[in-house]
């Protein structure tokens, strides 16, 4: 790709973009959010169609022309998108060759379909049969689904859009296996990834992108992650986490007994009797595995959104209280920023603006009425406070970068001025240096009183942040440790105990 510049309005998303790819290479493309790699991914794959974009792009050899995405993929250049692409109510078989049916006379025939969704399935390993409903699979297995989607098209070229943000270590591992396997078998691989580990673990070269513009190119071999840290910030990193030191208050919320039983799976028990305690000025962290009941747990605290059968007691302030909705739990003091921003955070089709004001309208309104000069005037002061790189509040939410997506919903609960805050996996899907601004705010309303658990799946996340950690293992707490006793092994054997 040399010299490739694509404007939006008022935006110059990438500016004389060069890149080279080698066959049979794994190719990862760093950089901060809103840096231009996803961009850049759908200049290559065709859906920004050629005559949008200047500069030229050069396959196997020949210039390429793309008009839509069906051009890209005659010639094998395949891609995967962040937000997968599959129709959940349909089958594995039927996902796989959704625009690329397998046909005679006109008709699908079904018996040659899943015979070759089979084989797929079984090249990139995935014991599942073809006729499974997507929508029975987890995320990992979806991800693999997307995979042999891919290959049913004789990929050559594959992207992979952050592949692994949603996976858990084990499902992450798998498909960084797989890709390692696609690479041998002569499939080159272009993977955009925050998570440095991984980039360094199966990349054998690297692109860093900033502000739109090429930094630098180099073999994975050759660099280490604070190389590619400073290459993406423009800074030396020195330190991954602000420095702060908490100043903790009293009790704020007490939670007792907290059982949770899932309201799909009758008699399973999802939180087994926790305890909890939240004081104001000091950031709490929750670890566990995938499956152990975390965002469970906080759901349900939350005014009841997830859950039935819940008993406990929840103690505000000195007295119980008994939030059995949202509405009651904002009243309450409490507040929930989602781990999924994009499905249950934000309406990203609508403005900064009207997500901001989503939560606490009634503080903006009269008598029913909402003024929309205040609205404005609050969203605007958010957008200062909280650093929401965009032109104005009239901006649609869901053409902002990952990070500062995460900030408007932040802004939106912190509208409501609570005096809790619950943070489901806050920096999940963001670069290094939107995370460190984001602790940076978490900091901040620490220092303002507000009681804060955060809860991650990243242990050095939890580590560098919080002032005290809970595990939880299965629904129940199994330890509790403070900042100064706190280990990535000490929470590890915690976070896999059968019992407290």
């Amino acid at each position: 790709m040399r010299g490739i510049t694509r404007t939006f309005p008022g935006v110059r998303a990438l500016d004389d973009v060069n890149l080279d790819v080698r066959r049979g290479e794994i190719h990862a493309i760093c950089g901060e959010n809103g840096a231009g790699k996803s961009t850049l991914m759908k200049v290559l794959s065709g859906v920004h169609p050629h005559g949008s974009y200047s500069g030229s792009i050069e396959f196997d050899g020949a210039e390429c022309e793309f008009s839509s995405i069906r051009d890209s993929e005659r010639l094998g250049i395949v891609i995967i998108h962040q937000e997968l692409a599959l129709c959940p109510q349909l089958s594995i078989a039927e996902n796989i060759f959704l625009g690329n049916e397998v046909a005679r006379a006109g008709l699908v025939d079904w018996n040659r379909t899943n015979h070759e969704a089979a084989a797929l399935l079984r090249r990139v390993g995935l014991a599942e049969h073809p006729v499974t409903p997507v929508n029975d699979l987890g995320v990992g297995k979806q991800q693999l689904v997307e995979i042999a989607k891919a290959l049913s098209k004789s990929v050559r070229l594959l992207i992979l859009d952050e592949p692994t943000a949603a996976l858990n270590d084990s499902d992450s591992e798998h498909l960084l296996g797989l890709l390692r396997q696609l690479r041998d078998q002569g499939v080159t691989c272009v993977i955009i990834s925050h998570k440095l580990n991984e980039v360094m673990a199966i990349a054998d070269s690297v692109t860093v992108l900033r502000d739109g513009r090429t930094v630098t190119s180099f073999p994975a071999a050759e660099a280490t992650e604070d190389q590619i840290i400073s290459a993406m910030v423009g800074r030396d990193l020195s330190h991954r986490f602000p420095p702060h030191t908490s100043t903790v208050g009293e009790e704020v919320l007490r939670i007792s007994d907290w059982t949770v039983h899932s309201p799909t799976q009758a008699g399973r028990v999802v939180v087994d009797h926790a305890n909890l305690v939240l004081r104001r000025g000091e950031i709490v962290g929750l670890a566990g595995l995938m499956g152990a009941g975390r965002t469970e747990l906080a759901m349900s605290v939350f005014g009841r959104s997830y859950g039935t059968d819940i008993s406990g007691r929840i103690v505000k302030d000195g007295k119980e209280i008994h939030p059995r909705s949202v509405r009651d739990a904002i009243r309450h003091g409490i507040a929930y920023v989602t781990e999924d921003r994009k499905r249950y955070g934000l309406n990203l089709i609508d403005s900064i603006r009207r997500n901001v004001s989503a939560a606490g309208l009634d503080r903006l309104s009269t008598r029913g009425w909402v003024n929309e000069h205040e609205e404005d005037r609050v969203a605007t002061e958010y957008q200062r406070r909280m650093n929401i790189r965009a032109p104005n509040v009239r901006v649609v939410t869901g053409k902002l970068s990952g990070g500062n997506q995460q900030k408007v919903v932040l802004s939106k609960w912190l509208l409501t001025d609570p005096d809790v805050l619950i943070l489901d996996e806050p920096t999940r899907g963001i670069d290094v240096g939107a995370k460190y601004e984001i602790y940076t705010i978490i900091n901040q309303l620490a220092d303002e009183g507000k009681a804060v658990l955060v809860i991650s799946s990243e242990l050095p996340e939890l580590l560098g942040l919080c002032d005290r950690i809970y595990a939880l293992s299965r629904g129940r707490i199994t330890g509790e440790v403070t900042r100064a006793e706190a280990t990535q092994e000490r929470l590890m054997q915690y976070m896999t105990r059968e019992s407290a």
